[in-house]
């Protein structure tokens, strides 16, 4: 019987290696899998390499592994926020790497990977040092970049709802990157706030399909301080 909920987060992460290469879905502070990140932190993988929209926000996930100098590359478009302090602090210090990609380019670069893809051209970034040491070719006029995937050994995505076939919809904006990467990586992890019986999901609404994802674990939402619940996004 295909059962892919398991219990705890500490689980759902225990054999990230040191050295393997995670997507972590979100953009901004919308669909950030922050309880798979901190449990990452505990769990002690290394020498990771992170692909993320941006790299880290405040004191808490992808920030907090930054912080605890467990990431020793980032790919992302928009690393430098007010609050990437730990992100600005360890690569003006030369000890974390940087990747910077075009947004758009991030976005297909990831889905080429899990679309088999071995490569693309795009105009994006062409002219520029993003493009330097890198194929280009003229196309009707027009001068291209050649782009290779983003493929990772891990996916950390947050989703609203899934069964226990990994079947996932999400909310509203956070579902952002999280479909793509799901189809990138070889394991993709996934929270919902909610698990719903076989057959509750209506197929037309499912946004990632239970082949995309490996392992499904149940988080709550958070608790605000006026005693109501806070919608994480």
């Amino acid at each position: 019987m295909i059962h892919k909920i398991l219990p705890s987060l500490a689980q759902a992460v225990a054999d990230v290696p040191d050295g393997a290469t995670i997507m972590i879905g979100g953009f901004g502070t919308a669909g950030l899998p922050n309880e798979l990140t901190e449990a990452l932190i505990d769990q002690g993988a290394r020498d990771l390499v992170v692909v993320n929209n941006n790299a880290g926000n405040g004191e808490t996930g992808l920030a907090a592994l930054i912080k605890a100098k467990r990431v020793r590359k980032i790919i992302c478009s928009f690393p430098r926020q007010v609050d990437s302090h730990h992100f600005d602090a360890q690569y003006r210090a030369g000890t974390l790497e940087l990747e910077l990609v075009p947004q758009g380019n991030l976005a297909e670069r990831i889905r080429a990977a899990g679309a088999g893809i071995g490569a693309f051209y795009t105009p994006t970034g062409h002219g520029t040092p993003l493009a330097d040491g890198k194929e280009t070719r003229v196309i009707n006029g027009r001068a291209y970049v050649l782009e290779y995937p983003i493929h990772a050994d891990f996916a950390f995505i947050k989703a609203e709802r899934g069964d226990r076939w990994g079947n996932l919809t999400y909310r509203m904006t956070a579902r952002n990157f999280g479909p793509i990467m799901a189809m990138a990586a070889k394991v993709t992890v996934a929270t919902v706030h909610e698990v719903v019986a076989l057959g509750e999901l209506d197929p037309e609404a499912v946004v990632t399909p239970g082949l995309f994802v490996q392992r499904v674990v149940a988080i709550p939402r958070q608790a605000t301080q006026a005693g109501g619940f806070k919608e994480v996004a």
